[in-house]
């Protein structure tokens, strides 16, 4: 995981915060961000880079964390990090603890993702946003994204319209109403599984 975060997909991660700091007004907020699954931290990283939030990689194998502490401190932001060993069924935080919580490509990993995603909404404030999904973000050039789908080969193909009902379904089972899913499409990427992401608020 660690070297394919620096090989394969280390051209996903910068384009990628770089949406999630322009999407939720990031740059200039301070407070606290979770990155559920976050494994090496390499996203993270890439946020601490663009905010002057607290970043808490929360991971069930604490394997990574001296990589990703050492990352960290590497790029100058390691007073802006810290990591907790957390399994996504039972999060080990308060209620209404995070300004923000994202994940990406760990949530098809979680076997109750009903219980998961209860634990997400549990954990984020009053006001805050949750961004949970696997793949690209809808400015990661198209031709960047073939090489890396063509590296990775048919383990990770999926019908992105099961993943879209289902994703909907796991929002009306938990009765969050203010959702709305992510499938980004940018020109040329029409043979290109470009992945899928959920937007969720709580009031």
């Amino acid at each position: 995981m660690i070297r394919t975060s620096r090989k394969a997909l280390a051209p996903v991660y910068a384009p990628l915060s770089e949406q999630i700091v322009s999407d939720f007004n990031l740059s200039e907020k301070d407070g606290i961000g979770i990155d559920l699954g976050s494994g090496p931290g390499t996203l993270i990283v890439e946020l601490c880079k663009r905010t002057r939030m607290h970043w808490i990689n929360a991971d069930i194998n604490p394997n990574f964390f001296p990589n990703f502490y050492r990352q960290a401190e590497e790029n100058d932001v390691g007073n802006q990090v810290s990591a907790i060993f957390a399994d996504a069924h039972y999060l080990p935080f308060r209620d209404n603890y995070a300004d923000i919580i994202v994940s990406r490509g760990s949530y098809h990993f979680w076997e109750d993702r009903v219980q998961a995603f209860s634990e997400i909404y549990r954990v984020l404030k009053p006001g805050a946003v949750a961004y949970i999904g696997r793949g690209f973000s809808r400015d990661l050039p198209v031709e960047t994204a073939k090489k890396i789908r063509a590296k990775q080969g048919e383990k990770m193909k999926y019908n992105v319209d099961e993943k879209a009902k289902e994703l909907s379904n796991i929002m009306n089972k938990l009765g969050i109403k203010n959702y709305r899913i992510d499938r980004p499409k940018p020109p040329g990427s029409e043979n290109v599984n470009y992945g899928i992401w959920i937007e969720f608020h709580k009031p």
